[in-house]
């Protein structure tokens, strides 16, 4: 028996596996999302293994991408039968009951309108004359991947990254997890760069204006539709009504998420591999290793705030605040060897379930140590001028974190 065991971590063996995985496998969070994970499953050790020997991975639109074009250009078109009905009803319908079921058709259309989020009110928002060396720093990695840097960075406490859009003329935002930025080293952090950056480069189906929000729209549908529990008679009768409509809202909504999965997973692997060609192989394979342990850094947050709540002083709050992202390195960096290994083969056993939109951690690393290695083409000096523009960052999101925030 090869028992591991660290006081902070579960206990395993190494040798038959017991106890890789203590906690029950996530619960599907509904039909879509059951059929989106089967889905997955189905499709993953193939797009692994095209990936891995394709050595040219490249964005390319196929067959499905076009058809899924299509499918949402559809879902757009019938919100935009809804609004012209709508207002044909009203205008045209007066003196019968027309315009009601035309003042029906517009708040469903106004509903189903398309979304462009805005920038984030509850994180701290960076704009290039605010981090000049950051943004030159994205600028350089965005040359790289072949594509443009970004309007704002938002900075969050989470142990993620991301990307996406803003305002109705679509401006790029990265959002920075501090959860995880802090316990990067810098090539690692230009690795994440080149990772997200790569989203752009790559052309993200679902974060598009037609895809995502032909999704949004299939969602709001579900929702106006879901059946009532607990109904009485003259709700089971509308259950009954509703049951033919939100059929075909599950079948066109299980069609994109068919059509588009194979082209999403594909695109993680392409941006990683925009990581290891921004930061090395060896960087985007670290990269993946702090994702592995992001749930012991989320943790390791949590646990500084509920101490800091036994403690009521300014001065106690003060000293934990300056050294929280220090104590959350320090504890990434004394997590054991074992215990990285353990979340491999516990993302094995969950496989493509773990995350349908993205393949398991444990093949994107195995598919970045499996192609030819690559060295760094960026890099960076800017250590002690990123540390600086990202003081002021570090400290509303240290004390949002310990106020429970």
């Amino acid at each position: 028996m090869e028992i591991r065991t660290d006081r902070r971590f579960v206990a395993w063996c190494a040798a038959c596996d017991w106890n890789v995985d203590p906690g029950e496998p996530e619960e599907p969070g509904g039909r879509l999302d059951t059929l989106r994970r089967r889905l997955a499953g189905k499709h993953g050790e193939r797009l692994l293994a095209e990936v891995t020997t394709d050595e040219l991975l490249r964005p390319r639109r196929d067959v499905a991408s076009v058809l899924a074009l299509v499918l949402a250009l559809a879902v757009h078109g019938f919100t935009a039968a809804l609004l012209v009905g709508g207002v044909l009803l009203v205008v045209l319908g007066w003196g019968s009951a027309l315009p009601v079921l035309g003042a029906l058709c517009l708040f469903i259309a106004w509903l189903l309108r398309p979304r462009f989020p805005r920038l984030p009110e509850d994180e701290q928002v960076l704009h290039r004359a605010d981090a000049p060396e950051l943004f030159a720093l994205i600028d350089e990695v965005a040359g790289v991947v072949g594509t443009t840097g970004v309007h704002a960075v938002a900075v969050n406490a989470e142990a993620n990254a991301g990307v996406s859009t803003y305002g109705l003329r679509r401006r790029r935002l990265l959002t920075i997890g501090l959860g995880l930025w802090e316990v990067l080293d810098t090539g690692q952090r230009i690795a994440l760069l080149g990772h997200e950056l790569g989203h752009y480069a790559n052309g993200d189906t679902r974060q598009g204006v037609v895809l995502g929000n032909a999704l949004e729209s299939l969602n709001t549908w579900y929702y106006l539709l879901s059946r009532i529990e607990r109904p009485t008679l003259p709700e089971t009768l509308l259950n009954a009504c509703y049951l033919a409509p939100r059929s075909v809202v599950v079948a066109v909504a299980t069609a994109l998420d068919h059509l588009t999965l194979r082209a999403t997973q594909r695109g993680e692997y392409l941006a990683d591999s925009y990581a290891a060609r921004c930061g090395s192989t060896a960087a985007a394979v670290g990269l993946m290793d702090a994702l592995l342990v992001s749930k012991s850094a989320e943790a390791t947050l949590l646990r500084e705030s509920n101490a800091l709540r036994s403690h009521r002083s300014g001065r106690a709050a003060g000293e934990a605040e300056s050294g929280l992202w220090e104590r959350l390195a320090t504890h990434v960096e004394s997590i054991p060897a074992s215990e990285y290994e353990r979340q491999r083969r516990r993302s094995a056993l969950r496989g493509h379930s773990v995350d349908s939109t993205h393949p398991p951690t444990h093949l994107r690393r195995a598919r970045l140590l499996t192609v030819a290695a690559l060295p760094a083409t960026v890099n960076s000096a800017r250590g002690a001028a990123l540390r600086a523009e990202l003081s002021g960052a570090r400290g509303l999101v240290a004390r949002r974190i310990l106020n429970g925030g």
